[in-house]
């Protein structure tokens, strides 16, 4: 392991394990044993996984950057930059920048003209894709949607159209109003919840996502959350089969909610379903008048 003081000036960006504490990498725990000052989103963490691994602060100094304080403390890091220092960014766990308030540092520290390097690891959305069974040629990270039903919703009808396999974090206490939501919006795509990973009660459940709101009504998960929600299927469709179900649903429906409803139950987009439902509601009234 390195000795302190040997590191180049700069901020290193270092990824911490998301619940196993052996998934660290040997150059991040040089980094930490080496960097002159040591910044953590939650530093009691970074203090207990050095412990872990016997690595003692000897006289550095630990200070916490997070959402709250950054405006406050950056000004401090970039102090420590400018007298030639090493400083270590960690997370409260995973790789900083991802859904982590390290952005706002490493950016101010770029703009000042000091170095900034990686030191990649453990991400609770690269351990997720590996897992869940769904494509991973494509796929988007969206973090945490809105807590207000109104606002989610309207989040997820902008994903809606993505090509690729979507990844989001989420509360156990919210996850099942998400994935009610994604059902209705998005339809019956595949899907995976991945909770406690790396931990002792890592899970991984894959059903659809009606399936999947149902399982966390009924048996509510625990623990840090990914959820993870397959591509629209709707390229397999034919359109045979779309103008069938717009005509059936016509029967009951207006236009409108003849649109909406074939959508979400096939998983199509909404615009070309809705020109197909006023196309063949123009041609029942034209029957109608003959």
């Amino acid at each position: 392991m390195a000795n302190k003081g040997e590191l180049a000036p700069g901020l290193y960006l270092v990824a911490t394990p998301i619940g196993n504490a052996r998934d660290i990498t040997l150059r991040a725990l040089d980094l930490l044993a080496s960097a002159d000052l040591l910044a953590a989103e939650d530093t009691r963490s970074l203090r207990r996984l050095m412990e872990i691994h016997g690595i003692a602060p000897a006289g550095r100094r630990v200070i916490a950057y997070h959402d709250h304080n950054g405006a406050r403390m950056r000004p401090q890091i970039l102090q420590a930059l400018a007298e030639g220092q090493s400083v270590v960014y960690a997370s409260e766990a995973g790789t900083p920048m991802i859904s982590d308030p390290g952005f706002d540092l490493a950016r101010a520290v770029t703009e000042a003209g000091f170095p900034v390097t990686s030191a990649p690891g453990p991400s609770a959305v690269v351990a997720a894709l590996t897992l869940a069974g769904l494509p991973t040629d494509r796929f988007h990270f969206a973090g945490f949607l809105p807590n207000a039903q109104g606002a989610r919703r309207k989040a997820l009808e902008g994903l809606r159209e993505l090509d690729a396999t979507l990844v989001l974090y989420e509360s156990p206490r919210r996850v099942a109003a998400l994935l009610t939501d994604a059902s209705e919006i998005l339809g019956p795509r595949p899907a995976a919840l991945c909770r406690e990973l790396t931990k002792k009660f890592e899970e991984t459940r894959r059903m659809a996502l009606p399936e999947l709101a149902a399982s966390c009504e009924s048996d509510p998960p625990k623990g840090e959350i990914v959820v993870l929600i397959g591509k629209s299927d709707s390229e397999k469709i034919k359109e045979s089969d779309v103008e069938q179900a717009v005509k059936t649903a016509l029967d009951r429906m207006s236009v409108r909610d003849a649109a909406d409803f074939v959508s979400v139950q096939l998983g199509v987009k909404r615009r070309p379903v809705y020109q197909l439902a006023m196309r063949l509601a123009a041609e029942r009234d034209s029957d109608g008048k003959e």
